[in-house]
């Protein structure tokens, strides 16, 4: 098939286009920067410089790519994390995730594109009542935190646009990316001792590999599925109190340090305490069964020892 991928030269588009390509599709994907278009040929694709927020060049880019499918992978997210101002750090990503997603829509319509898979994500999205792990027809947070409204609302725009559009349209809530090129900050962080367990780090987080993540997103491309919402994650949601040591030893670092509830709140605001403390895992029992799809990492406790970086992942786990 032909597929459009908006958002090739992230995190996981760096991942996804090699798979497409050795699956045998013909894939055109974009970059904002025209520094990255020989990274985009050297993965296979044919390189577009696309700024997802000009409509007038989304539909052009589109129209001239014929594609079958329509993949949005577009976030604008800086290294530098600002948990304490969420909705001003994700201000790009929710601009791409409302109108840029309106943008692809209306160009994927335009051009008689037949499927169009969107990226979402599962973590702190979820309400915080009801079982530790979560599935798709569980309802997302009604009340976010203060600073975590405009990004909730972007990505309730997503999943509602989507899977209602004249098309069949899938969107694939993300866990949280670990692997090459989504865990170096992370992993700086913790060898630094900056990201304690809150609490009695209750909160459940769900995982997936970026490997895994492509993997699932070609399956979506690929296979006949009805238009909906589908989970991408591991097998094995657990609590901060139980993977974040785990990381630590597994990059070397010092146990993480502890706080208490009382003192994290002002130092480091309501998204990390409720995140640490109330997050709800997520199921993929769905994506499995329907997309046919299984993560070769299966925990992330083989994962964050073995599959941090492209040097350690053994090849039976590489996508």
């Amino acid at each position: 098939m032909k597929v459009f991928v908006a958002g090739g030269t992230g995190a996981l588009g760096r991942r996804l286009v090699p798979q497409l390509v050795a699956g045998g599709h013909e894939v055109t994907a974009t970059t904002r920067s025209a520094a990255k278009v020989g990274e985009l040929q050297a993965l296979g694709a044919r390189a577009v410089v696309l700024d997802g927020l000009d409509g007038a060049a989304v539909g052009q880019a589109v129209a001239q790519a014929q594609p079958d499918v329509v993949v949005h992978q577009m976030t604008a997210i800086s290294a530098e994390a600002d948990l304490r101002r969420f909705d001003r750090w994700f201000a790009g990503t929710n601009a791409l995730r409302t109108e840029g997603t309106r943008h692809l829509l209306a160009a994927a319509q335009a051009s008689g594109v037949a499927k169009f898979v969107a990226q979402s994500y599962t973590g702190w999205t979820s309400s915080r009542s009801g079982p530790a792990v979560a599935t798709e027809d569980d309802p997302l947070d009604p009340e976010p935190a203060k600073a975590q409204r405009e990004s909730m609302a972007a990505i309730r725009f997503v999943e509602r646009a989507v899977p209602e559009a004249p098309l069949t349209g899938i969107v694939l809530r993300y866990g949280n990316f670990y692997g090459p090129g989504a865990s170096e900050s992370m992993i700086d962080i913790v060898r630094a001792r900056k990201m304690p367990v809150v609490g009695a780090g209750s909160g459940i987080w769900s995982f997936i590999h970026l490997d895994d993540a492509a993997a699932a997103t070609v399956a979506a491309v690929e296979r006949d599925v009805p238009a909906g919402i589908y989970n991408v994650v591991d097998d094995d949601p657990a609590s901060v109190a139980e993977w974040l040591p785990q990381l630590a030893e597994a990059v070397g670092a010092k146990p993480p340090l502890r706080l208490p509830v009382w003192l994290a709140r002002p130092l480091a605001g309501e998204v990390v305490v409720r995140w640490m403390t109330e997050g709800r895992g997520s199921s993929n029992e769905k994506a499995k069964r329907e997309l046919g799809w299984q993560p070769r990492w299966a925990s992330w406790r083989d994962g964050f020892r073995h599959g941090l970086t492209d040097a350690a992942a053994p090849r039976s786990a590489r996508g």
